[in-house]
């Protein structure tokens, strides 16, 4: 794992263990920005701001940067009802991936602060293999099946920290080439 991401890590473990936690805006773009900023501040001079340039990731191209701050608009009015409704909003949100890097770290962290606040739960992420989260990420904007399977398969109602910690370091892990 890269220092920056040990360090971010670490932030990630103080957001929840702290009550700072309570502070983030669930379901808002101003939230994700605020989760963003936390795990990136003094590691990216970005942290917490929407990106100005268009960015991809293998055949991926994000959403257009001219478009982002309205289709952020857009996605924060999506429902939360139920856990369809989140998981849309979730793929949504990772379709406009509106950091220059962290996006996936900071949205699943966004991810189990709605599903904590609407279906008290959150995803057991150590469940979840990785190669099958990233092929059901990658096929999301297309079709939404494979990764709510993935997710509503590996809910929890554990909201202890010791949960929590394991999730992040396994969604962390989702990121590296290992």
């Amino acid at each position: 794992m890269k220092d920056t991401d040990k360090k971010s890590l670490e932030k990630a473990k103080k957001l929840w263990a702290s009550n700072e936690i309570n502070d983030i805006e669930v379901g808002t773009t101003k939230g994700l920005q605020q989760i963003h900023k936390t795990l990136f501040e003094g590691l990216y001079d970005f942290a917490g701001s929407i990106r100005k340039e268009n960015i991809s990731k293998g055949n991926f191209r994000f959403a257009n940067s001219l478009y982002l701050e309205e289709m952020l608009k857009k996605i924060e009015t999506m429902s939360e009802e139920t856990l369809n409704d989140i998981i849309d909003k979730y793929v949504e949100m990772n379709i406009a991936h509106p950091f220059l890097e962290g996006n996936g770290r900071s949205t699943r962290i966004w991810l189990d602060l709605i599903l904590k606040k609407h279906l008290n739960k959150i995803v057991n992420w150590e469940n979840i293999d990785k190669n099958l989260y990233l092929q059901a990420m990658e096929r999301s904007p297309v079709n939404t099946l494979e990764i709510k399977t993935l997710i509503e398969n590996n809910l929890t109602d554990d909201l202890s920290l010791e949960s929590v910690f394991k999730g992040i370091e396994t969604s962390y892990y989702y990121e590296t080439n290992e």
